[in-house]
């Protein structure tokens, strides 16, 4: 089998270990391990995670004990060299006479780019870089939209018809169920569990209040898959119209994890009180022009003074067009339904004036499709969170 080949496969491993630390994480990268012996048999693997501390690298020179000397790291991630919450990984490397490391790609940190790479070079260890880069840079899309301007990643999410519709009509005389939409689904069960598996991938999940006085949801993350925190459920409310009733406020009264923060123009100071009373977090930011709503790129610089490294936006078609608008958005992720709607009256993916001309049109890159049964999806970007 050719090296490279060989490389490969362990580099896919090591990136299977990284991504068991979704969710667990943040808000520092993904990184999974792997060390093999001078036979290239392996001896070593490791995950990182937040509150588990060392990092996969180390765990993995741990599970390896005295066969990682003249071996191999795989990592997906370069091995950081300076001191942080642990001491730098570089050193604990030299120190357990690694021979070779092959990583997908440099740390996207500015400040410390390299320099992990330059101090194994400089112990004689042979450094290789590159292999997987796209798919490794993929994985910490997130972090290195954090990290390099301190705002998160910001994924926008929709469900809407063939013909860009994402519900029928307003009407007082649809049927409505409790946490269902009004006019029911738009696509099918098993678009709506990879739905779990995106707010899963995410520090914070972000909706305006018409869509909780609209759907009534409850916005969690309903993945099964384990948080170091909980999802953070961040609702655009300029008037601050959040019904105390609503599941979401109820849900999170009970709960009592702080886990629901407003961000609002203006407030009424006794509502404003008896949300808080039931555990609702709320500040007051600046009105955006405009059209006075909440100013969408102050609020993701507070997001991300609160250590939030990404957010799904799910909101409705004013929510949709502000986060275009504003230039927020790094990432669509647009899932259709085979069903026309029609009508004038339908609700678009994006309610507002609009991009006027078609050389100002929000341009969608790397364009990737997925299927979900009948359901297909569009995963895009709209700007490259490692340009400069």
């Amino acid at each position: 089998m050719p090296a490279d080949s060989a490389d490969e496969q362990l580099l896919h491993r090591a990136l299977e270990l990284a991504r068991e630390g979704l969710g667990l994480a943040s808000p520092n990268p993904y990184v999974g391990a792997v060390i093999t012996d001078r036979e290239g048999n392996v001896v070593g693997t490791g995950t990182y995670t937040y509150s588990g501390v060392k990092h996969a690298e180390i765990l993995a020179l741990e599970s390896a004990g005295n066969k990682a000397g003249g071996g191999t790291l795989y990592i997906n991630l370069e091995p950081h060299a300076h001191q942080g919450r642990t001491a730098p990984c570089t050193d604990a490397l030299i120190a357990a006479g690694i021979h070779r490391v092959v990583a997908s790609m440099p740390d996207p940190n500015p400040k410390v780019s390299g320099q992990g790479f330059d101090q194994l070079r400089s112990a004689g260890i042979q450094v290789e870089v590159g292999p997987l880069r796209d798919e490794a840079r993929r994985l910490n899309e997130a972090f290195a939209r954090y990290i390099r301007y301190g705002t998160p990643f910001v994924t926008l999410k929709a469900a809407m018809t063939l013909d860009g519709k994402i519900a029928p009509p307003p009407s007082d005389v649809l049927e409505r169920h409790e946490g269902i939409p009004p006019g029911g689904w738009v696509t099918s069960e098993t678009a709506r569990a990879h739905v779990q598996e995106l707010r899963h991938q995410n520090d914070a999940l972000m909706v305006g209040a018409g869509t909780i006085v609209s759907d009534n949801p409850l916005l969690t993350d309903r993945s099964g898959r384990p948080r170091r925190r909980p999802l953070l459920r961040v609702i655009l409310d300029s008037r601050l119209r959040l019904p105390l009733e609503s599941r979401l406020v109820q849900g999170a009264a009970a709960a009592q994890k702080n886990d629901v923060l407003v961000f609002c123009t203006t407030a009424d100071e006794q509502k404003k009180a008896q949300l808080e009373e039931l555990g609702i977090r709320i500040e007051t930011v600046a009105a955006g022009e405009p059209d006075g709503r909440p100013d969408l790129p102050g609020i993701l610089r507070r997001l991300g003074q609160l250590e939030i490294t990404s957010v799904l936006i799910e909101g409705g078609a004013t929510v949709n067009w502000a986060a275009l608008a504003s230039g927020v958005v790094d990432k669509v992720f647009l899932y259709y339904a085979p069903k026309i709607l029609a009508g004038s009256g339908s609700i678009p993916f994006a309610a507002g004036p609009g991009f006027l001309q078609m050389c100002h049109a929000a341009k969608v890159n790397n364009i990737q499709l997925h299927r979900f049964g009948e359901d297909f999806a569009v995963e895009g970007y709209l700007r490259d969170p490692y340009a400069e």
